[in-house]
Order: structure tokens, then C-alpha cells, then sequence
């Protein structure tokens, strides 16, 4: 029986997202439910394979029919052993989670960092490959990036290529050794929302009771606060902007890249605002001659983007 259909999982610290694509690239169905990584490495496996069989029986696909099962993971990962490094946001450390996999279902089980996936899907399906050197970056709860020269994906001598998260900067985007002033501590949307809280505390600010009954502060509740004209709200995303923008100026100096792509929540939900400042402060930080050249969009894929990695990886690990 030929193998038409791929699984792709995008898995989160409060949610697994799973999807059933067809040989026409083309979402079938998706499922998506909660899990709570505080349990164990061992429950997010099970809570997967729960997901799994659950959109096997909406679809009425079975396992003969599957190529694949792609997941995209937020950490550091290998995608030849199928170990997770670390994956901090599951509180997964030194795990052989395909393996673990592989004991629920005898599809192949392929392993990658979630946005080196959200980045073969938005080269690939988004891009139609017509990129050359590219830098995929999410901002959300953290900051990743997938990295892209001569056509190929980057990964690294041991797999940590892409973890930019982690660079250390300041606000104003220059090198430091504090280990609290990293990419993500100053410029994600949690590092964002953190400060937004500590200054509601002696300013004025249109989050302040959410903040007080300790309600989430989701990236589209921060795009109202700005359409609101919430000022220290819109300080701080503005503040963010200049930090990202100097960043990715800095890295294009460094890489002599031709395309940036900026996903995740904080960005799909404030694009129009946002996207303008990045460029900003990117053209104040990159050496002109390689900045010029450089396109810097947000991706239209949003949530679909490892999703449609999925199938990537797919072509990539698995020859039939």
C-alpha cells in the first residue's frame, strides 16, 4: 500500500497541534488538545500518541497509509538519534522521545527543532524555495530562529545552530555576559509582558486589572492595548522592535543575508506595527551594502508553517 499522508505535530508547553496532510499537500484534518509538561516526559509522549490516533480515527486514515510522523519540539534537538537536548518550556532534558514513540506506532518518527520545521515550511511552501541565504525568526513565548545558507538548512556541528534566543544583548542591542539579558529576556513577548507588569505597578496602564486578577496577557490582548494608544504598552513593543531590528542587523551583517521571516504570536498579532520598526532599527544596525538587499516580511503561513514543515522533513528522512 503506498504511503500517501504525513502526520506533523507542533508540540507546546500547553498545547499539541497535530495535522493529517495529503500527497497534494494539503491539510486533511487537525487536532489539537491540551497537555501539561509539568507531568513528565513520559505523559507528553502519551498525551501525543493520544493525539495521534485521535486524528487517525477522525480521518479515517490508518497507519499503512502513513509516511510519517514529523514533530516540531521547542528546543534543541537531533533529528538523527531522535534525542531532545533540552527543551526547557516541556522541562525535557536528554530524552530519547522517538524512541519513546516508536513504541505506540510503527510509522517513522522524525524529530526537528519547531521553527528549523516552521522554516522548511515557509522555504519550501511559502517561498517556493526561491531563497537563497534566509533567517527564520519566531517571537512568542521565546525566540527562534531557523537558519538557511546556499538553499540548505543549517543546523550545526552538534544541532544547535539557530538558538538565538539565547545571544546575549541589551536593550539597545550590544553584547553583555549577564546571563538575564538575553534575546529572549528583553525582546520576547513574555519578557515584554513582565515588564509591562512591573511598570503597571506605578503607572497608568489598560492591563492593569487583568494583570491584578492574574489573568494571561496573550499577544492579541497586547495588540488592542496598542490600538487603544496604551502608552506604556506601546513603549515596551516599541522598545522590543529596537532590540530585534539591532539584531537582525547585526546577523545580516555576519551572514550577508537576502530574506528575514518573522512568525510567531507576538508578530502575527501585531505585523502592521511591528514590522516597521524591526526595519528601523535593522537599517540603523547592518552594514548598508549588505542591508539593501534584504527583505524582511512577516510569513502568511502562521500556526501552518510547521505544519507544512512536517512534509518537508518527510522528503528530507524518508525515500520511498
Amino acid at each position: 500500500m503506498k504511503k500517501e499522508y504525513v502526520i506533523t505535530i507542533d508540540l507546546g508547553g500547553t498545547k499539541i497541534l497535530s495535522a493529517l496532510l495529503n500527497k497534494k499537500q494539503k491539510i486533511v484534518e487537525r487536532v489539537k488538545v491540551p497537555t501539561d509538561s509539568k507531568k513528565g516526559a513520559d505523559y507528553l509522549v502519551d498525551s501525543i500518541a493520544k493525539a495521534v490516533k485521535e486524528l487517525m480515527k477522525k480521518s479515517g486514515v490508518n497507519e499503512k497509509k502513513i509516511k510519517a510522523l514529523a514533530m516540531g519540539v521547542p528546543g534543541t534537538v537531533n533529528p538523527e538519534s531522535g534525542i531532545i537536548a533540552i527543551a526547557p518550556n516541556l522541562d525535557i532534558k536528554d530524552y530519547n522521545i522517538k524512541k519513546e514513540m516508536q513504541k505506540y506506532f510503527d510509522i517513522p518518527v522524525l524529530l526537528e527543532n519547531d521553527v528549523n520545521m516552521a522554516g522548511l515550511g515557509i522555504k519550501i511552501f511559502e517561498y517556493k524555495n526561491k531563497v537563497n541565504n534566509m533567517l527564520v525568526v519566531f517571537v512568542g513565548t521565546g525566540i527562534g530562529s531557523a537558519i538557511f545558507i546556499n538553499g540548505q538548512m543549517y543546523r550545526g556541528s552538534s544541532f544547535y545552530a539557530g538558538e538565538i534566543g539565547h545571544m546575549k544583548v541589551t536593550d539597545k542591542g550590544s553584547f553583555s555576559t549577564s546571563t538575564d539579558l538575553s534575546f529572549e529576556n528583553i525582546a520576547s513577548r513574555t519578557a515584554i509582558v513582565n515588564k509591562i507588569i512591573k511598570r503597571s505597578k506605578t503607572e497608568n496602564c489598560s492591563l492593569g486589572e487583568m494583570i491584578s486578577k492574574g489573568d494571561k496577557i496573550k499577544s492579541k490582548i497586547l495588540s488592542k492595548a496598542i490600538n487603544s494608544g496604551d502608552k506604556v504598552v506601546t513603549e515596551e513593543i516599541v522598545k522590543a522592535c529596537g532590540t530585534i531590528g539591532t539584531v537582525l542587523g547585526s546577523i545580516t551583517t555576519l551572514l550577508n543575508l537576502d530574506t528575514i521571516v518573522l512568525g510567531g504570536g507576538l508578530i502575527e498579532a501585531n505585523e502592521k506595527f511591528m514590522i516597521s520598526k524591526i526595519e528601523d532599527a535593522f537599517k540603523d544596525s547592518v552594514i548598508e551594502s549588505a542591508g539593501k538587499i534584504v527583505k524582511i516580511k512577516a510569513t502568511q503561513l502562521g500556526d501552518d508553517a510547521p505544519i507544512y514543515g512536517g512534509l518537508a522533513l518527510a522528503d528530507e528522512f524518508i525515500k520511498q
